[in-house]
């Protein structure tokens, strides 16, 4: 159906004549008829009769009239949907419990009058592929992986690094700690099932654990952090790593720990990346307010994998 019909079509009825649909619409009188008839044609039915003073809707046309009038608001709706600046903006957080859905909640109250879509997808590259197609405008990442470069049409700024806590059950033998080094790690079973090989985070441990000689088993079936949670309570031999801006909840009689990692403290960098022609005015506040926010933090006694692109 021909949108620009059914938009004459609405303009002759809200005018009442054809000559003034014409003028409103900055087309011929000619022009309208034409596409009136077309309409009439499309839908085999007549719209329109003559009057003395002017055009009057037939029983078709008043059936027709309401439809015309959702289809238009329909298609403005559509529109601007997908137009910069109108459109809400939509940013990947990987996970709604984690640091980066954290700053987008952050971002949220500091400017309440931009739309957001959050989203969260998994893969790096299937990421990366959304930004460059348009179907998302940034994401949250560790930027990349070695050997896997970000494309150059890609930008990408460093927002967050994340300390490391290690979770323990009321059991375990650093349960009572206050703090613990890495060191105090090597020997102990750290559990997390989570890690999938390919992942930015993936290759985040792999080089913890190259480094530092801990032991982290990502054995088993991936239930979701209540089922992390409850094995950790209950299982005395073993911990599990959570960021420290990770938003959890367990119930009282779990009595899990978060114990802060140092000497060095294990951080992980999350950055922001978008396509560098993106137009969408809100990504520059985004990235404005990331900017002021998170800025100037002290990398003094922190550890990052050295494929990570510095701040």
């Amino acid at each position: 159906m021909d949108l620009e019909a059914v938009r004459t079509f609405v303009a002759v009825v809200e005018a009442g004549q054809f000559q003034k649909a014409a003028a409103d619409l900055s087309i011929t009188q000619q022009a309208v008829s034409k596409r009136i008839a077309a309409l009439e044609r499309s839908l085999g039915v007549r719209l329109f009769t003559r009057a003395a003073r002017g055009t009057e809707l037939t029983i078709d046309g008043q059936a027709f009239l309401p439809h015309a009038r959702e289809l238009l608001r329909v298609t403005e709706r559509a529109v601007a949907s997908v137009r910069p600046g109108r459109r809400p903006l939509r940013v990947d957080v990987i996970a709604s419990r984690g640091a980066a859905s954290g700053l987008m909640r952050d971002f949220h109250r500091a400017h309440p009058g931009i739309e957001l879509d959050v989203v969260m997808l998994f893969e790096m590259d299937t990421a990366v592929a959304a930004i460059r197609s348009g179907t998302i405008d940034a994401s949250f990442r560790a930027v990349a992986v070695p050997g896997r470069p970000l494309p150059e049409d890609i930008g990408s700024v460093r927002v967050l690094d994340e300390p490391l806590q290690l979770l323990t059950g009321p059991a375990h033998a650093l349960a009572s700690a206050q703090s613990v080094t890495l060191a105090q790690l090597v020997g102990h079973r750290i559990w997390m099932p989570g890690i999938v090989p390919g992942t930015e985070w993936g290759a985040y441990y792999d080089d913890l654990v190259a480094e530092f000689g801990l032991t982290i088993e990502a054995t088993g079936p991936n239930f979701g952090s209540d089922a992390l949670l409850d094995t950790i309570a209950d299982t005395p031999a073993l911990a599990t790593f959570m960021g420290e801006h990770t938003r959890l909840i367990w119930p009282a009689g779990h009595g899990l720990r978060r114990i802060p990692v140092t000497d060095p403290t294990p951080v992980y960098p999350h950055s922001l990346l978008w396509h560098r022609d993106n137009p969408h005015p809100a990504l520059t506040t985004l990235r404005a307010h990331l900017a002021t926010t998170t800025a100037d933090r002290d990398t003094t006694g922190v550890w990052t994998p050295g494929w990570v692109l510095p701040r």
